[in-house]
């Protein structure tokens, strides 16, 4: 089961992510948590519980980073797991974002 926890600071804000991210959290994500992270200028989305992420995320991540950059947004994914961190490699995510992104 996916769930999440949003942490916020005035205009910062932490997001922890626990579960998969997959098919399955795909219209969570677009309609309830995107948007949450709109009006924040720093996001920190922590993938510390996270331990498997495929393409359907993979895509689904891409769409929502880039929507947040393209508004001027800092974003930070931050604590990778190593198993996550792999597939992002092999997808060269940090190429994808921008060196500043993956943390």
């Amino acid at each position: 089961m996916f769930t999440y926890k949003l942490f916020e600071n005035g205009e910062q804000s932490v997001i922890f992510f626990e579960g998969d991210i997959d098919i399955d959290v795909t219209d969570l994500m677009e309609t309830e948590i995107q948007p949450m992270l709109v009006k924040y200028t720093t996001i920190e989305m922590n993938f510390s519980e996270v331990y498997f992420v495929d393409s359907t995320g993979i895509g689904l991540l891409i769409k929502i980073v880039q929507a947040l950059l393209e508004l001027g947004r800092a974003v930070r994914i931050t604590h990778v797991r190593p198993e996550v961190m792999e597939v992002f490699e092999f997808l060269q995510i940090e190429d994808i974002f921008g060196e500043n992104v993956l943390a």
